[in-house]
């Protein structure tokens, strides 16, 4: 038989065409039709229907999906689109649009979308070939691998902070004692950044199915995002800074609240203390060993059979009075609840539920049951609003216990085989799906109704702990890493995630100091304490079946040394508060990567330096294994100061520094303000009338100082304190503007001490000279060698220059 070329030409068409036609990957296509509103696109392409809309002048966001896109839902995102001038063009080609921040162009043969700077810089733009495309239901989103191209957030993830040449999964899970490389854990962030070419960008996925995220893992074409399910339909954030991404980003998905100030202290815990005995011998010994404390947390064991809202009368006969006596001694009660409610028939919370309706289903109706300690359980569906205000009457439980704080575990959810099956109905807001879309969302709702439960029972600011959660958490809760272990790699994992937290909004963190799991060392211990210190955060805890390990467990060297960082932190409470006030300001973490502030130096990513930290904007942390004699540290850009001796480092280079666990690494940035206050061993009782402000020479800079009264909502309508401290070396002042605010401020005096000022004797005002007193200043005491083998460390001190002046509310000006 033969064949002409036109015959052969008609059979490869057919053959390509129907190759395509039954290919398993369903491609965008082209852009067919375009509706151009004022800034908003709507198009559809050969095979999707799309969305762009301009949020705000920074923000974009994309909408793509298979069928027609349905009306807008966000468990996340609480920030509305905002007027934005906006510019919105088109040809045969491609659909450009354009505000004051950002450029996108949206080519139409095929469809993709590529982000510009206003002077022509591509930040991101989709890999030509792939774009975003399905398989199956799963959806994914591919971006051009860019040149050096370097990514950091997601939220708690483990591994390194930079996650380039990695892959990553958001399905919240319950993993016990987890290694440092195992993913996904406990919850769901799915917000990175990337960092390219000295620019930034951010990329928020609001897809609550399972979803995942390569940053060139098994490939050096793409990184790339996406669901199991839903559509694709994500946030485009552009800024010059990282600090600015992460503001926009909060401001999408919300801010925190102002915590309560006792929730910033120390805080002891145990799986489990009990019985009463316990609980108040452990109170009272923090006090009698002069260790400051505000909180105590309650494990399962609290409970009658670990059934929620319930307590053990044996071993808790009288728990109002208990909690009474813990507040008198300057304590708060935290306690541990579940999402389970045990299957017991004639119980309060189980007859409640049942007679409310508020568990999840399966799909014949019937109550899905698992089972966690209690046994078999129901679970509240957090995600019908029915469920919500069951939840929130039954706080009125804790309120009357006299609890002022409430940790949410197992949220994941967890129970016993973590298989829960996928189809398990939610009510999701009345969208009413299965298990595969409500999962990741599950810890973020019950956080939430715990959140807004205690918002009605609770006479005070309550405090919030979750374990799991999901973007937006920020709004209702703080959130710990979950169980980790008694190890070295841990304690410096734990504080990668920590910053990879900051870096994904999250500012309310902490760890399980010491490791959760095992048994630490001493000198594991005393290491990961002097980092408690200076962790959002600050929880000591540790499981069933290992030793103690309260502080004075550890031996009288690890005790001293415990109490002098315990202390310290206390006296930087004004600092720390102020900071936390910042954050629900402009959602800028408390504990910040140093990727925020020094993004392009590309020593910050590196395996070497980072787990280095700030602590606020003014202290800079360097965490080592407790085993190492000598450790490497980089200074970025800026004048560091170290805090013990004021001895200064240049910066923009590394040093080798010996190593000693008397000390932890730690400096301060020269233009840093920081203030302090008198030591004292709780936060219910009040500093002396002192307030000391520390001023490091340096660049310029300023400092947002906050008070309030630390436990009302009275600031909300104006009763703080608040003013702008700013330091200016060019013009040689001081200023403290004027006060805002109807609270009036706890401290009457203000201690001015200035480090690096040696050539300084006075600073004046327009009416008074002040002459400047000498002092050798110590932020730690010193610490006894009791063991012999381990050698004392004498009381280093800083050779400052200070004076007292009155703190008046109106502007002070000082000149030097």
């Amino acid at each position: 038989m033969k064949f002409n070329k036109i015959t052969l030409t008609l059979a490869f068409i057919f053959t390509i065409t129907h190759l395509v036609a039954q290919s398993p990957v369903l491609t965008t296509g082209n852009v067919e039709t375009v509706t151009i509103g004022e800034q908003e696109i709507t198009f559809k392409t050969t095979n999707a229907f799309g969305m762009v809309t301009v949020y705000s002048p920074s923000i974009i966001r994309i909408r793509l999906d298979k069928n027609p896109l349905k009306g807008d839902f966000s468990y996340a995102v609480v920030g509305k689109s905002q007027k934005t001038k906006t510019t919105i063009t088109q040809d045969n080609a491609e659909i450009t649009l354009v505000t004051d921040s950002v450029k996108a162009i949206i080519h139409k043969q095929p469809y993709s979308i590529t982000f510009y700077t206003p002077d022509g810089k591509i930040i991101n733009e989709e890999e030509q070939g792939l774009t975003t495309s399905w398989v199956g239901n799963a959806v994914t989103s591919y971006k051009k691998l860019q040149d050096d191209e370097h990514f950091v957030g997601l939220g708690e993830k483990t591994g390194n902070l930079d996650r380039k040449g990695n892959g990553y999964t958001n399905w919240n899970e319950d993993n016990y004692a987890y290694s440092i490389t195992q993913d996904p854990l406990y919850s769901t962030i799915p917000f990175y950044i990337g960092i390219h070419h000295h620019l930034n960008y951010g990329i928020f996925l609001d897809n609550t199915y399972q979803s995942d995220f390569n940053f060139g893992a098994s490939n050096n074409r793409f990184s790339s995002f996406g669901a199991r399910g839903g559509e694709m339909n994500y946030y485009f954030i552009y800024h010059k800074s990282v600090a600015d991404i992460i503001t926009s980003y909060t401001w999408l998905t919300g801010r925190m609240p102002m915590p309560p100030l006792w929730a910033l202290g120390y805080q002891q815990n145990r799986y489990t203390y009990y019985p009463e005995a316990e609980v108040l011998r452990i109170a009272r010994t923090l006090r009698e060993k002069k260790i400051p404390a505000d909180g105590i947390t309650l494990d399962i064991h609290y409970m009658d059979r670990f059934q929620l809202f319930t307590w053990n009368k044996t071993q808790f006969p009288n728990p109002v009075l208990m909690n009474d006596t813990l507040k008198n001694l300057g304590f708060k009660t935290t306690v541990i609840v579940d999402p389970g409610i045990k299957v017991a028939p004639g119980a309060p919370a189980y007859e409640s539920g049942l007679k409310e309706n508020v568990y999840i289903k399966y799909p014949d109706g019937q109550n899905y049951t698992g089972q966690v300690w209690p046994g078999w359980c129901n679970f509240t569906d957090f995600t019908s609003e029915k469920g919500r205000a069951w939840w929130r009457k039954q706080v009125k439980f804790f309120a009357e216990s006299g609890v002022s704080g409430i940790w949410n575990d197992m949220n994941e959810i967890s129970t016993w085989g973590q298989k829960m099956p996928d189809n398990v109905l939610f009510d999701y807001d009345g969208k009413k799906t299965t298990h595969l879309e409500a999962h990741n969302v599950y810890g973020l709702e019950m956080a939430r109704s715990s959140y807004e439960g205690a918002l009605e029972q609770f006479k005070e600011r309550p405090f919030i702990l979750t374990r799991s959660g999901y973007a937006g958490l920020q709004r209702y809760t703080a959130i710990w890493t979950g169980d980790n272990r008694a190890e070295e790699d841990h304690m410096l994992q734990g504080i990668r995630i920590l910053n990879s937290l900051g870096l994904s909004g999250v500012s309310f963190t902490g760890m399980d100091v010491g490791g959760f799991s095992g048994n630490e060392s001493i000198p594991l211990y005393t290491r990961w304490i002097e980092l408690g210190a200076f962790t959002p955060y600050f929880r000591n805890h540790t499981t069933l079946n290992t030793k103690s390990a309260e502080p004075w467990t550890f031996g009288e060297d690890a005790l001293v040394i415990a109490r002098n960082y315990i202390s310290l932190r206390y006296q930087l409470m004004p600092y720390l508060y102020s900071t936390f006030y910042g954050s629900t300001q402009n959602g800028l973490p408390v504990m910040r990567s140093l990727a925020m502030d020094y993004t392009f130096d590309p020593n910050v990513l590196s395996p070497e330096f980072q787990n280095q930290y700030q602590f606020g904007r003014a202290f800079m942390v360097a965490p080592f294994e407790s085993s190492k004699e000598y450790g490497k540290i980089y200074f970025p850009e800026g004048t560091w100061y170290d805090l013990y001796n004021d001895s200064v480092q240049a910066g923009q280079q590394a040093k080798v520094v010996p190593l000693s666990l008397n000390k932890l690494p730690v400096y301060v940035k020269g233009g840093s303000i920081i203030p302090m206050q008198s030591l004292v061993q709780t936060t219910a009782v009040k500093p002396t009338d002192t307030l000391s402000v520390h001023i490091y020479n340096g660049t310029a800079n300023s400092f947002v100082y906050y008070e309030d009264d630390g436990k009302s909502f009275a600031y909300k309508t104006g009763a703080f304190y608040k003013r702008t401290i700013m330091f200016n070396p060019s013009a040689r002042s001081i200023t403290f503007n004027e006060a805002e605010g109807s609270y009036p401020s706890q401290f009457k005096y203000m201690k001015l001490v200035l480090h690096g000022y040696d050539q300084i004797d006075g600073v004046n005002t327009d009416k008074n000279h002040y002459k400047l007193q000498n002092e050798a200043y110590a932020f730690l005491n010193a610490t006894p060698a009791n063991d012999p083998m381990a050698g004392a460390s004498p009381r280093e001190t800083c050779p400052v220059k200070y004076v007292v002046i009155e703190n008046s509310s109106k502007l002070i000006q000082l000149k030097y």
